[in-house]
C-alpha cells in the first residue's frame, strides 16, 4: 500500500480545505498591506516608516500577525483533526497482526458495548499477590478462591501467576489463556485487581521485602480474617505461593460461595483465540451430529504419579516408577498397582474403558472426542477403543497444523480447547475424577445439569474382573453396569459434608449448589437418541 492509498476521499477534502484555509490566510495579510500602502499614498511613504517605528504601530502588527497565524492553525487542525486525532488518542493499531491473521478476528462479529459494573469503594487493606500450582483446572478454582478472600479481606488482588514449574512446564502467563482485561473489569464491583504491584512495591518485592507463604488447607475465611489479614497489614503485600485447596468447601457465607461461582463461570474467559478455536471444534463435531467427550486421563504423568501400571508391560512399569522417583514432591513411591486399582483409585485403561462404553449401550457410530493429552502406550492401547469407537477424534485430527501451532509446548491452552468442547459436549463421560472432571462436572451443572456420567470405578474393575474371567455372561455384566450408574448422570444432588474431613468430602467446584438452580434433569431427547 502506497503513501496516497492510506487517506480516504473526505481526508483529501479535509487537506483541500487546509490549503485554502492557508490561502486565505495569506491573502488577507497581502490585501491589509495593499491597502495600507494604496490609502496613504506615495507621498506618504516617508511619515508610514516614521509612525510604524512608533510603539503603538508596532503592537496592532503584531497583534494582526498572530490573529492570521492562529487563525490558519485552527484550519489546519479542522481539518485534520477527525483523520489523527483518534489515532494519535487511541494509539495507532497496526493494520495486520499475527493474530488476526491467524484467527480471522476481524471477521467476528462485534457484540454491543459491554456496560460495565460500578467501581466498589472500600478502604484497601492491602495487597495479596498468589502463585498458583498444579494444571490449568486446579488454577483455575485457585483463582476463584483468591478472588472470594481477597473480596473478604479488603485487599487488592495481583493478577494470579500461572505454575511453570509442574510436570508440563507450560511458560503460559495468566493472560495467554485467561481474557485479562475482562477478568479486571468484570469484578470491579467486588475487588480491585490490578496486573502489577505500584512501582514503590514492586521494587520491594525485587530486594526480596515481602512475606511468602503457604495459607493452610481446607481452611475457612475466619483463618484469612484472623492470620492472612493481620500480616497483610503489617508488610502491606503477602504473596501466597500455593493456591490448590485452601479454602474449604462447605460452611462458608452465601455471598463468598456465590463470588466463587462468578468468577468461575463468568470473570474467567479464556481468550478469544482459544474462544474462537474452540467453536470452530465444537462446529466441526455438530455438522456429523451428537457426540460425547471421553476424558481419558490415562496419560504418563497421571499413571506414574497414581502408580496404576495395569496393562502395562515391564519397561513401561521401570519407565513410570522411575518418573514417580524424580519428583519429589510425588510423596508416595512404593504402590501396589493392583490393590490401588481394586479400590478404584487408577483412571481405567482404554481396553477397560472400551468396555465399559459397550455396557452403557453408547452407540458405536457416536463421535468420541478424546480430551486428553498423549496416551500412554500409543496406538497399541488404544486399538479396542477405536475397534468398537471408530469415529474417535482429537482436536488434533479436526484442526490443522497451522491452527494448533500457538498453541504448540502449552499444554494449559490445549486443556482450555478441551475444557469448552467438554461443555458443549452431550455426554461427558471422564475416566478418572482429577481436577479437569470435577471443574467441567460442576460446570455442566451450572449450565443445565447437563448429562455427565461419573464412573463407579471400585465397582466397575470388580464387574470387568468377573466378565474376563468367565464369572459373568455379557447381558449380567451389561445390566449391573447400567444400573449402577442410573443415579450417577450428573443430576441435582446435595454436595457431601464431611466434618474434619474435607479431602473426602464432594469437592465444591464439582457442585456448587448455592449456584445452581434446583432442576430435576429428566433424559433429554439427545441423549436418548445415543443412550439406546
Amino acid at each position: 500500500m502506497n503513501g496516497s492509498d492510506m487517506y480516504s476521499v473526505e481526508d483529501r477534502d479535509k487537506r483541500k480545505r487546509f490549503g485554502i484555509g492557508i490561502g486565505i490566510g495569506i491573502g488577507i495579510g497581502v490585501k491589509i498591506r495593499a491597502m495600507g500602502l494604496k490609502t496613504l499614498g506615495e507621498s506618504r511613504v516617508e511619515k508610514l516608516k516614521a509612525n510604524a517605528r512608533s510603539p503603538k504601530m508596532k503592537l496592532w502588527i503584531i497583534r494582526a500577525t498572530t490573529m492570521v497565524l492562529l487563525w490558519t492553525c485552527l484550519v489546519q487542525l479542522t481539518a485534520l483533526g477527525d483523520t489523527w486525532g483518534p489515532r494519535v488518542l487511541k494509539g495507532w493499531p497496526s493494520s495486520v497482526t499475527q493474530d488476526s491473521q491467524f484467527l480471522d478476528v476481524k471477521f467476528l462479529p462485534s457484540g454491543p458495548a459491554r456496560v460495565l459494573p460500578p467501581k466498589r469503594v472500600y478502604q484497601n487493606n492491602g495487597y495479596l499477590m498468589v502463585s498458583c500450582n498444579g494444571g490449568l483446572n486446579q488454577m483455575r478454582s485457585a483463582i476463584c478462591d483468591m478472588v472470594a478472600i481477597s473480596r473478604f479481606l479488603n485487599v487488592t488482588l495481583i493478577v494470579p501467576e500461572l505454575d511453570k514449574t509442574s510436570f508440563w512446564a507450560d511458560p503460559s502467563e495468566f493472560e495467554d489463556i485467561f481474557d485479562v482485561d475482562h477478568f479486571i473489569t468484570s469484578l470491579r464491583d467486588e475487588v480491585r485487581i490490578l496486573k502489577q504491584l505500584p512501582p514503590r512495591l514492586k521494587k520491594r518485592m525485587e530486594l526480596g521485602y515481602v512475606h511468602t507463604m503457604p495459607p493452610v488447607s481446607w481452611s475457612d475465611i475466619s483463618y484469612y480474617h484472623n492470620q492472612i489479614l493481620p500480616l497483610i497489614k503489617k508488610f502491606k503485600v503477602v504473596h501466597l505461593n500455593r493456591t490448590d485447596a485452601r479454602l474449604a468447601n462447605n460452611g462458608q457465607p452465601l455471598e463468598l460461595q456465590k463470588l466463587r461461582c462468578r468468577v468461575n463461570f463468568n470473570a474467567l474467559r479464556f481468550t478469544p483465540q482459544i474462544e474462537y478455536l474452540g467453536r470452530r471444534v465444537v462446529q466441526l463435531l455438530r455438522k456429523n451430529g451428537p457426540f460425547l467427550v471421553l476424558h481419558l486421563r490415562y496419560e504418563m504423568d497421571m499413571l506414574a504419579f497414581s502408580g496404576c501400571t495395569q496393562g502395562c508391560n515391564p519397561d513401561e512399569v521401570d519407565e513410570l516408577t522411575r518418573m514417580r522417583y524424580a519428583y519429589p514432591w510425588w510423596k508416595e513411591k512404593i504402590i501396589n498397582s493392583e490393590l490401588k486399582r481394586k479400590d478404584g483409585l487408577c483412571p481405567l485403561t482404554p481396553e477397560e474403558t472400551a468396555l465399559t462404553l459397550r455396557a452403557l449401550d453408547i452407540a458405536s457410530d457416536i463421535q468420541i472426542y478424546v480430551a486428553a493429552g498423549e496416551i500412554y502406550g500409543g496406538q497399541r492401547r488404544m486399538a479396542s477403543l477405536a475397534a468398537a469407537f471408530p469415529k474417535l477424534v482429537r482436536k488434533e485430527t479436526l484442526l490443522g497444523v497451522d491452527d494448533l501451532q500457538f498453541f504448540q509446548n502449552h499444554s494449559s491452552q490445549m486443556a482450555a480447547l478441551d475444557y469448552l468442547v467438554s461443555l458443549e459436549s452431550d455426554i461427558f463421560i471422564p475416566t478418572y475424577d482429577g481436577n479437569m472432571a470435577k471443574v467441567v462436572e460442576g460446570h455442566r451443572r451450572y449450565l443445565g445439569f447437563k448429562k455427565t456420567i461419573l464412573l463407579d470405578r471400585k465397582l466397575l474393575v470388580e464387574l470387568i474382573d468377573g466378565y474376563t474371567s468367565g464369572l459373568l455372561s455379557w447381558e449380567e455384566f451389561s445390566s449391573a453396569v447400567k444400573d449402577a450408574h442410573m443415579a450417577r448422570m450428573g443430576s441435582p444432588k446435595k454436595r457431601k459434608v464431611v466434618p474434619e474431613r474435607p479431602k473426602e468430602e464432594d469437592y465444591f467446584y464439582a457442585n456448587p449448589e448455592e449456584c445452581l438452580q434446583p432442576l430435576v434433569a429428566d433424559i433429554d431427547p439427545v441423549t436418548l437418541s445415543i443412550l439406546r
